[in-house]
Formats: structure tokens, C-alpha cells, sequence
């Protein structure tokens, strides 16, 4: 989750403001970026002769995720505090663009620059990990991209010193029964990618939303539960079935051809709210109305306070559906996993809607099923993977969408096709991520899931 940003104290007028600042990410052609965030693990190295146990979660201090913030903060790293807490870094310099934050477990993501090629995207990527290696092993830290913390219970895990979610903490228990498994135990990688206007908006949308269930599947690397098999590719996937699905998901609204700009501004202002800030802290809103606060109904969390466009737009950043629209359009379906996947999946996702004559195709392709297979499908690939349920066959809808995301990037003239070869592999009738770890757990590692912090580490 990003790091608290410069609030907009503009009081909320009417509801064209906040279409408005959706509206605001309206971009020609020749000005769309690639945007790629990622979160991995940190464990103790083995060996270290503190006694610190070997895997196991670092805390945020001592010698733990704070720390490792505090080697970078620096002259292309500005320190993000929350009150004394050092809880994030903001790039300039070289770095403009870029940011560290802290998921609640001290899982560390970086949100990447705006790119202009997916060659752009593997070089950032290679580079923050030099980064993040070269502070961490000082510490006698390693990270680990994975979807599901593997080894440790959720009690084992710690809690960053960041007031939202402490907020996050005391609510996700209301409203599903996974939700405290979402903020501890799971890592995402996630691709930002930018529309013309609300018709380009809408149309990436409804494909994005029905096929985020395949890129599940595909990028599924979520295998293992407190170091074993409990039957599912994905348990990060699995743990967005029951984490808190009034904000997450794949709402049949956004699916809709009148899909617009007003009509994601209605269905957010219905999402219950989390917190507001004011003078740099966090006041405990949870489950509150926006809409309600809008139309000036009491809640005594909120009486007092006027609704602002900076309020909304924190408000925004805490919905969870599968894809989430900012101004960009955020793809959230897929599990963090090896630098080759999680280019690939940027990759993926850049074919499939960045050529615009490509992009027709994907969605005639779409429309082949009714809405509510997609919907199913959410439910099935968290266990069976590429071998959930689908009308033809799961594995024949990969290789035609990944066949159509090669056509999109090599539109594109850049030289990118290479980046789903990965991608190709699995939708061809290999192994994923899951699948390929599962079996050296059940052969090589002889039922021991502790080998995969070395072999998946960056």
C-alpha cells in the first residue's frame, strides 16, 4: 500500500470533481507508461550468530525493516515518516518516480517509475534489487517474492509502525475472516497502465477484470502454508475470497457497456470507508459512508469534518477490486514471483492493451462467455490453477490471449516479445510457478519447504 502522498485540502464541492479526478488520467497514445510495483518477504538469513532465528520475519527494528530504509534514505531516497517512524522513501533525483513502502508485515514494495519499455521495467527491477541486497545482507537479510508466506503462522509475524494499519487491523475482523492473512502473509505484483479516454478506460476494464482470473492462474506462487500443501496454487488468491469482498473482487458493474468514469465514483463512495487524515495523523473512520459524509449525515467518527478531494482520493487507494481504477488502471490478479515472471506478467498485460487494434481482439475474444464464467472462474483458479473449469479449456484460452498479448507487443516495435517466453512455456502445458515448487517439495526437498528461501530469494 502506498505511502501517504501531499493531500488535496480542496473541499468537495459536487460530484464533477470527483469524476474530475479520475478524468485526470485521460492520456494520448504517445504519452502511455508502463507502471510495475512489487512486494517480497524479508527473512533472516541463515547462519547469523545473534541467534536470530534462521527465515524467520524480520521486526521493523532492530536490525530489521527499518533499518534497511534508513541505509537507503539518502540523496535519491527522501525519508517517508509516519510521526517518528521511518515508513517509506521517496525517489528523486534519479530515483524521481519511484518509492519503497512498508505492507503490514514489513513485506518491502517498490512502486516503479512511469516507464516507456518493458526493457525499462527489467532494468529498474534489477537494479532496486542490487539495491535492497546491498542494505539487507548487511543486516543479514534476504527477501523472497512470493505469494503466501510460506513457513510462518500469521502470530509470527510482525506489525509495521504505520497508523493506518492499526486502523486496517481492528476492522478486517468484521468483515472476513482472511483479512488479517491479506495485510501479514501475502505479496502481489502489480501493473499500472494508463487509458486514452473513458471509452479506452471502460473497454481495458471490462477485459482486464474477466481475464485477471488467468493471469491468477498463470502467475500462481502461492503453493505452501506454514511449510506445507493445503491443495492450492494460489492462497493469496484464495485469501481474496474471504478478506473483504464489499471492496474487492470483480463487481458486475465494471463489466457493464455504460461502465464510466460517474459510475466508479458511485460505487466507491458506497465502499465503507477506513480513516481520514488530518494534520499528519490518521482519525479511525472504519466503516463509515463517504456518501454519507458527502450528504453531511452525522457519523461521529467524521462530525466536524469537511470532506476534502484529498479525502477521496486516500479513499480511493482503499478499494481492493481485481482491477482498480485510479488514474491508471491497476492489474492486482497476479502473485509476486521470479524477476522473470513478474516482467513477464508487465509484459502480459502491455500486449493485451496497448495496441489498440489488439485490444478489439481481446475483447470479441471476452465476449465469448457471459460475464458470470469469469466471475466462477475467481473462485475456482485460487486451487486448481490452469486446470480450473472453462468452457474449452482453460489452457486453449491462455494460448489464445497470450498468442494476442505477443501480436499487441510486437505492435509496439520495441523489440519486447521475448519477455512472455516465460509465459508461453505455461500456457503451452508446463509447469507454473506453484506447480514447479510443489514438485521439488514433494521430491527434491523431501517434504521440506525451507530450500525455497534460497532457490526463489533475489
Amino acid at each position: 500500500m502506498s505511502n501517504p502522498g501531499t493531500s488535496n485540502s480542496s473541499p468537495i464541492e459536487n460530484r464533477a470533481q470527483l469524476v474530475e479526478v479520475l478524468e485526470r488520467g485521460c492520456k494520448p497514445k504517445s504519452e502511455w507508461k508502463i507502471g510495475t510495483e512489487h512486494e517480497k518477504f524479508g527473512f533472516v538469513l541463515p547462519g547469523q550468530a545473534d541467534g536470530r532465528e534462521p527465515l524467520s520475519p524480520p521486526p521493523y527494528a532492530p536490525q530489521g525493516i527499518g533499518a534497511i530504509l534508513k541505509d537507503i534514505e539518502g540523496d535519491d531516497w527522501a525519508g517517508v515518516y509516519d510521526g517518528d517512524a521511518l515508513i517509506g522513501l521517496a525517489g528523486r533525483n534519479a530515483q524521481k518516480g519511484r518509492s519503497f513502502s512498508l505492507e503490514p508485515a514489513g513485506q518491502l514494495e517498490l512502486s516503479g517509475a512511469p516507464l516507456v519499455s518493458l526493457h525499462d521495467t527489467q532494468k529498474e527491477m534489477e537494479e532496486h534489487f542490487d539495491l535492497v541486497k546491498s542494505a539487507s545482507s548487511k543486516l543479514g537479510l534476504g527477501f523472497l517474492p512470493f505469494g503466501f508466506q510460506p513457513l510462518w503462522p500469521r502470530d509470527a509475524m510482525p506489525w509495521m509502525p504505520k497508523s493506518r494499519y492499526g486502523i486496517m487491523r481492528k476492522y478486517m475482523p468484521k468483515v472476513g475472516t482472511l483479512g488479517l492473512d491479506m495485510m501479514t502473509r501475502t505479496c502481489t505484483v502489480q501493473v499500472n497502465l494508463d487509458f486514452s479516454d473513458e471509452a479506452d478506460m471502460a473497454r481495458k476494464m471490462r477485459v482486464s477484470l474477466a481475464l485477471q482470473p488467468l493471469a491468477t492462474a498463470i502467475f500462481a506462487n502461492s503453493p505452501f502454508v506454514e511449510g506445507k500443501t493445503n491443495g492450492y496454487q494460489s492462497n493469496r488468491a484464495r485469501i481474496w475470497l474471504d478478506t473483504d469482498n464489499e471492496r474487492a473482487g470483480q463487481p458486475f458493474l465494471f463489466f457493464q457497456e455504460d461502465f464510466s468514469f460517474e459510475k466508479y465514483v458511485d460505487w466507491v463512495l458506497d465502499v465503507p470507508m477506513y480513516f481520514v487524515s488530518r494534520d499528519g495523523k490518521y482519525i479511525d473512520a472504519s466503516g463509515c459512508s463517504f456518501r454519507k459524509w458527502l450528504n453531511g449525515e452525522s457519523q461521529s467518527a467524521l462530525d466536524g469534518l469537511i470532506p476534502t478531494i484529498g479525502d477521496f482520493e486516500d479513499h480511493i487507494t482503499t478499494a481492493f477490486p481485481d482491477v482498480r481504477l485510479k488514474q491508471f488502471l491497476e492489474m492486482r490478479g497476479a502473485d509476486a514471483g521470479r524477476p522473470e515472471m513478474m516482467v513477464g506478467q508487465s509484459a502480459f498485460w502491455v500486449g493485451l492493451l496497448y495496441d489498440p487494434a489488439t485490444l478489439v481482439e481481446v475483447e470479441k475474444l471476452v465476449k465469448e462467455q457471459p460475464w458470470e464464467v469469469y466471475q466462477q472462474l475467481r473462485s475456482d483458479v485460487p486451487q486448481k490453477g490452469m486446470h480450473a473449469d472453462f468452457p474449452g479449456g482453460l489452457k486453449a484460452l491462455a494460448k489464445r490471449v497470450v498468442a494476442l498479448a505477443e501480436q499487441g507487443l510486437r505492435a509496439r516495435v520495441r523489440n519486447e516479445a521475448s519477455f512472455l517466453d516465460p509465459i508461453h512455456l505455461i500456457a503451452d502445458g508446463g509447469p507454473n510457478q506453484a506447480e514447479y515448487w510443489r514438485a521439488l517439495y514433494e521430491g527434491a526437498w523431501g517434504g521440506n519447504v525451507k530450500p525455497l528461501f534460497k532457490e526463489a530469494s533475489i
